[in-house]
């Protein structure tokens, strides 16, 4: 059963997607509430067992959703992992459902709340069950790929116990490649983690950048980068890049 939002905000123009679970609009960053959207830069499997951009094609499918369309997102207060973001239910012009839930649905985001009676739970199952987007191949849950969790639970109706080093080989390459557009590398490390945050970025033009030659991720922006719980590399604040 599809939910209904009230309409507090006004529609807006067409927001710019930076990915599956985050958008622009009149000025504000949203985090989709309540969806664990894959990054941009992850990998899955696909149903004939083939290496599948599914963050891009994740992003694309809300880039779809949205159509031109206007939108209202009803704003839920700061993001408290990352600044300068805001959470909230976006909904398109003339739609009861929000794309929030579409997402899921549709099999290109998982449920994010841990109660049973979470709000998107039952289009989890939906999704699952018909193997839509990413339930038709194999993956990791977007928030252990983020956190480089490479013994993460595999889910997906192509997962193969006999095949497990294999996938995972193929779920978190040793070189990823650059997403188009995306040149900012991340690499996990423990001293990031001394100040709170999960790793560092490194930026073109950046005398640690070239030595980096297989980084754990990759960004679009420096604001991606640090939403997702990275911090710059000192040596790159000689730069003179303007620090976000």
């Amino acid at each position: 059963m599809l939910l209904v939002f009230a309409a507090v905000p006004s529609f807006a123009a067409s927001p710019v997607v930076r990915d599956a679970g985050t958008l622009d609009l009149a000025g504000v960053t949203y985090r989709l509430d309540g969806i664990d959207a894959p990054a941009f830069d992850q990998i899955c499997i696909d149903d004939h067992a083939d290496a599948w951009t599914c963050g891009i094609e994740a992003r694309d499918q809300l880039t779809r959703l949205i159509d031109g369309h206007e939108v209202r997102c009803e704003d839920r207060g700061a993001d408290p992992t990352a600044r300068k973001r805001h959470i909230g239910v976006c909904t398109i012009e003339g739609d009861t459902a929000s794309l929030n839930q579409h997402l899921v649905r549709q099999g290109f985001a998982l449920n994010f709340e841990p109660s049973a009676q979470g709000r998107f739970k039952a289009d989890e199952a939906f999704a699952k069950d018909n193997r839509r987007g990413l339930w038709k191949g194999c993956f990791v849950a977007p928030q252990e790929f983020r956190a480089g969790k490479k013994d993460g639970a595999l889910m997906g109706a192509s997962c193969r116990a006999d095949k497990d080093r294999e996938i995972r080989a193929v779920l978190f390459p040793d070189d990823p490649a650059m997403p188009p557009g995306c040149s900012i590398k991340g690499r996990f490390a423990a001293r990031a983690r001394l100040t709170g945050k999960v790793g560092i970025y490194h930026l073109q033009g950046c005398p640690s950048y070239p030595g980096l030659t297989k980084p754990d991720r990759w960004f679009c922006s420096e604001e991606d980068a640090e939403a997702a719980g990275f911090r710059r590399a000192y040596n790159c604040r000689a730069s003179g890049r303007r620090r976000l």
